[in-house]
This record gives C-alpha cells, sequence and structure tokens, in this order.
C-alpha cells in the first residue's frame, strides 16, 4: 500500500507540473559528481625567483632531459666558507684619497687571500663602484674591465653663463665617438684616443656657483675629466671636473649590495671572534653576478671537467641553451646546479644547435672553475670502450689509429676528425681498400735537374742552389762559415 501511494503521489505532482524529488542519486548523476575530469592544462614551474643564472631557468630551449647527475659541486649560493670566498667578487664603495691599488691590497690583506683584482681604475679623488675579484674570481676581471661603465660628476665652469641651455646643448653634443687626449697627470701614454659616449645628460645647473651636475655612460677607459674639459670649450667658458663618482661598472650598480670598507673589515671581525659567517657571506657576493648578462648553455655533469681540461663543447653534452644565441658570441657554460664552468664563444646559433645531432656547440675562451671538482667521465663510452680493446689486441695503434690489421666493422664507423687526413693504408669509410696516393715530384724540376748534366742525387742539387744564391747575390751557408773563422 505504501508504494502504491507514493507513486500515485508522484503521478500526481507530474500532471501539476511539479519536479518530483529524488531521493536517490542515479547512477549517471554518481558519476558525473565523482569523476575528476583530466585537464588540458600543463602546472608551469616558476623560476623567475631563482637565483643567479637559474633565473628563469625555464625559458631556456630544452635540447634533452636524459642526463645522469653527479652528486659533485654545490650551489654557489651553498658553497663552504672558503670556497664562497676564493671564488666571490665585492661591489666596493671606493673611498675618496687612496688609490684602486692600495684598497685592493688592503682588502687581500684584510680576508687573508692569495690574489684580488679590480674591474678598473678609479682616480684617488673618485668613489663609487669598485668591483674586487678575489681568487678564482680574479680570471673574470678582464671582462670587466672593458665593460661599460657610468658616472655622476660635477663640473665647474669658469665663468657665468646666460641660460643653463647652452650646458645642456653641450652635454647633448658631446656623445658617440670622441677624441680624447688623457689629462697631464694620468697612468697611461699622452696619446689620442677614440672613447665612445653611449648617452648623457644634465640633471642640475646652479647658476650662482657656476656648478653643473651631470650623467654619462661611457665606454672603458674614457675620461670624465678630459670630457669636463670639453664641456667648458663648447660652452665657451672653459671648465674642469669638480668632483665624480662611478654610479655602475659592467652589471652591477650602487644598488646592487654595494659595501664599504668597514662592512668588509667588521664582516672579517665578526666571523674571527664568534664563527658567524653570515655577514661576511653577505659582503662577498658568488662571481656567477658578473655573468648573469651572459646568454647560457647548460652542459651535462659527464662533460663538465672535460671542458675545465680545455675541451670543446660537442651537442651530446648540450642540455640546455638560451634564445637568440649568434656564432662568435660570448656565452658561458653552466651546470645544472647554476655553477659556471667556463666563458665560451658559440659555434653554432640557437637555431643549429636545436636541430644538429653533431658538431662543436661552443669552445673555451677562459674557464672559470677548478679542474677535478667533478669526476673525470671522457673515455667511458661505447666507442672509447672499443678503441681502448682494440688497442689491447694491437688492432689499432697506440694513438688509436687504424692500421693494417684493424676490422673492417670498425673502419666502417671509424671518422677521422682531421681534415683531408687519408684513413689507415688509404681505407675508405665503406671498408674498400683504396690505395694512397703518393705526390709526384714534378716533371719540370727533375727535366731541370737532369739537364745539367747531373744524375739528381742531393749534392748535385745543393751545387745548383749554391750556384743561384751567387747569381742572386747570397752568399751560401758554408762561405759564411769560412767567413766567420776567418
Amino acid at each position: 500500500m505504501g508504494k502504491s501511494g507514493e507513486s500515485s503521489k508522484k503521478k500526481r505532482r507530474a500532471s501539476d507540473g511539479e519536479a518530483a524529488p529524488e531521493d536517490t542519486p542515479s547512477s549517471s548523476s554518481v558519476g558525473s559528481t565523482m569523476m575528476i575530469a583530466p585537464s588540458s592544462h600543463t602546472p608551469k614551474l616558476d623560476t623567475s625567483s631563482w637565483p643567479l643564472l637559474l633565473k628563469n631557468y625555464s625559458d631556456l630551449h630544452i635540447r634533452t632531459s636524459h642526463y645522469t647527475p653527479i652528486p659533485c659541486g654545490s650551489s654557489p649560493l651553498s658553497r663552504s666558507l672558503k670556497d664562497h670566498i676564493s671564488t666571490g667578487v665585492i661591489n666596493l664603495d671606493k673611498p675618496a684619497n687612496p688609490s684602486s691599488h692600495e684598497v685592493v691590497s688592503w682588502i687581500k690583506r684584510i680576508l687573508r687571500v692569495e690574489k684580488t683584482g679590480h674591474s678598473g681604475t678609479l682616480d684617488p679623488k673618485v668613489t663609487g663602484c669598485l668591483i674586487v675579484c678575489i681568487d678564482r674570481a680574479t680570471r673574470l676581471v678582464k671582462a670587466q674591465q672593458s665593460a661599460g661603465k657610468e658616472y655622476v660628476g660635477v663640473v665647474r665652469l669658469h665663468s657665468a653663463i646666460d641660460d643653463s641651455k647652452k650646458l645642456h646643448r653641450a652635454v647633448e653634443t658631446l656623445t658617440g665617438a670622441l677624441f680624447q687626449l688623457p689629462p697631464l697627470i694620468s697612468a697611461v701614454k699622452r696619446q689620442l684616443r677614440i672613447r665612445t659616449i653611449y648617452e648623457s645628460k644634465l640633471i642640475e645647473y646652479d647658476q650662482k656657483r657656476n656648478l653643473g651636475i651631470f650623467w654619462v655612460s661611457c665606454e672603458a677607459g674614457t675620461y670624465v675629466r678630459t670630457l669636463c674639459v670639453h664641456l667648458g670649450l663648447l660652452v665657451g667658458t672653459g671648465g674642469h671636473m669638480q668632483e665624480l663618482r662611478r654610479v655602475r661598472s659592467g652589471v652591477m650598480s650602487e644598488s646592487d649590495n654595494l659595501v664599504t670598507m668597514h662592512d668588509v673589515m667588521d664582516a672579517q671581525h665578526v666571523y674571527d671572534t664568534t664563527k658567524d659567517e653570515k655577514y661576511l657571506r653577505r659582503v662577498v657576493m658568488p662571481l656567477e653576478v658578473l655573468l648573469t648578462n651572459y646568454k647560457r648553455i647548460v652542459v651535462k655533469d659527464s662533460a663538465v671537467n672535460a671542458i675545465c681540461y680545455g675541451a670543446k663543447l660537442m651537442i651530446p653534452g648540450l642540455l640546455r641553451f638560451a634564445d637568440d644565441i649568434d656564432i662568435n658570441q660570448e656565452v658561458v657554460l653552466m651546470t645544472t646546479k647554476g655553477e659556471a664552468i667556463a666563458v665560451g664563444i658559440a659555434q653554432m646559433t640557437t637555431a643549429v644547435m636545436a636541430t644538429c645531432d653533431h658538431g662543436t656547440v661552443a669552445k673555451i675562451k677562459r674557464v672559470i672553475m677548478e679542474r677535478d671538482t667533478y669526476p673525470r667521465r671522457w673515455g667511458l663510452g661505447p666507442m672509447a670502450t672499443k678503441k681502448k680493446g682494440l688497442i689491447k689486441e694491437g688492432k689499432l695503434d697506440k694513438h688509436g689509429k687504424p692500421n693494417d690489421k684493424t676490422p673492417k666493422d670498425f673502419l666502417e664507423s671509424y671518422k677521422s676528425l682531421e681534415d683531408g687526413a687519408p684513413k689507415a693504408n688509404g681505407g675508405t669509410t665503406n671498408g674498400g681498400s683504396a690505395t694512397m696516393s703518393v705526390p709526384t715530384t714534378p716533371a719540370m724540376d727533375v727535366d731541370s735537374i737532369q739537364s745539367d748534366g747531373g744524375d739528381g742525387s742531393d749534392g748535385e742539387v745543393k751545387k745548383k742552389k749554391d750556384k743561384k744564391k751567387k747569381k742572386e747575390g747570397k752568399t751560401p751557408k758554408k762561405d759564411k762559415k769560412k767567413k766567420d773563422k776567418k
């Protein structure tokens, strides 16, 4: 009775247009609510906050993801303190009066390190950014010295000018390639040179004191003191440099962890007394900070030590690479942990790296990493192992080159790296027996030797050479020796 009553109620509701209440969900509704539909959205790794050379790592093109990580080396920010200092750089705010050389030698004594170098000399009275490289990082000094610089200076005009716009125009005029003669008191030879001013602007001009503050972005080796003299000549009053400060050197500016000499002394003192490394680690930065403007090439761990010994980077050792790499462009070779291995010169463009399956990716310009930081992994491949076995059996010579006993199947896969070098015994890559072509003496030379009545022996040839030299006015070697004895 109960069931028939419920069914009759449902029928009435349906006839009245009301929806029947669902006491139990149907099988289709259960499936739709309990099933998690697959998403086409792939999660993206956010690498924008990764440090130093690993920043935006996910934006690099992937050549392959197949490699064996080796538990050696370490991230630049997690090195031991000794390694951190020996591969570190300091963005120093140089004080006025001491020379750059003095400041660098003081830091060498304070930190008790072996070597120090700087990114470009500042005059004693000039202040601002002086990048000090320590021990291993001194290998980057030359690149930093040739990097662009930015200065803020004060120029004093020798007499008043009617309008500050005149000085504005003079500052804007002195851009591009300019002739410069070093000042009378300078550390270099006084000869005319060309230096490029990339950009310059007048910040402020004080009409009462005839002082102008200007900002300039220029090539390394530009004399701002000479630039101020030229500004005075253009304005027509004469002028000289009153004060100067370097605000950027290469990639490092005033806002990039600039420290003073007192910071360096205090950091070392804190470590010596309390063994607290934090202050010292903040003052000394990893050398990778100087390489963040280079295009990056990521190398397999197994290829790292070979590069440290000067080997070129080949396609099999390539993991990732940056966009828009051109041939002969300077690039930084790095590990998957973000360590700089070397500065190299690209031998392929980005497009070729993505499509080619063999060849040289980059040759090494300057090795940065210490040798044997990673283990040796060369000579462990299948071809190298096969060659070692054939050398032991005497089927290859001691240098791994084919000989008479070399099997044909090896010759088929053997590729000579020497351009134009013949295969062993004139062997071709298909294993055929081709004879080596022996260069013959040209017929004219033989005829010329025999036409003089000689038999072509070495003695006759020497006599003829001596005769030719006498005709040309040259004395043979034997005659020279006799003259020396006399």
